[in-house]
């Protein structure tokens, strides 16, 4: 089945085929959602059948929304279809654009909704092994550190999330 994405086409807000979109590098709309609790966040390992950045580790949850499907219905039902994680109410924390490489020719170009999800640590957690190899809670700063560290082993949206808007994504926890 072909799955369509909200993406801009001449300037207008059109559906288009999700790989047709990062093979042209299209604007296109999308999800990242942060699990937390406390300072903790929860990172998935993607899947090796991933089509891009498998086996890469990225933020609790990133995805596109459905052709007339809003962000935060978006966010909890692939927070439910990845992870498992069900009752949830994600709030809105900001919006991000940015264009990056991701591996055979794709490209994302990104307009994101993000959202955090506190308390988190006591909802439990069934990763689908289709779409995630493994997930763990980490220390936000002890991330970053290693995220600029060993960045090879992160997808660039976390990369760029983590660079330039940790202040805006995690407003309450960012250490002065």
């Amino acid at each position: 089945m072909t799955e369509l994405i909200p993406a801009w086409v001449e300037g207008e807000l059109q559906p288009v085929e999700k790989l047709e979109v990062h093979q042209k590098g299209l604007r296109h709309k999308a999800i990242s959602v942060f699990a937390l609790d406390g300072d903790r966040v929860l990172i998935q390992q993607r899947a090796l059948s991933k089509y891009h950045t498998p086996g890469l580790w990225a933020n609790t949850c990133c995805t596109h929304p459905h052709w007339n499907e809003s962000s935060v219905e978006c966010a909890i039902r692939r927070l439910r279809e990845e992870l498992g994680m069900t009752g949830v109410s994600p709030v809105f924390r900001d919006q991000v654009e940015y264009r990056a490489p991701v591996g055979n020719g794709l490209i994302e170009h990104e307009v994101v909704d993000i959202f955090v999800v506190p308390d988190a640590g006591r909802i439990a957690v069934e990763p689908n092994p289709d779409e995630v190899m493994a997930t763990r809670w980490v220390d936000l700063y002890e991330l970053a550190a290693h995220v600029k560290r060993k960045p090879d082993e992160y997808t660039p949206w976390l990369r760029i999330y983590l660079d330039r808007y940790m202040d805006r994504i995690f407003a309450s926890l960012v250490r002065a």
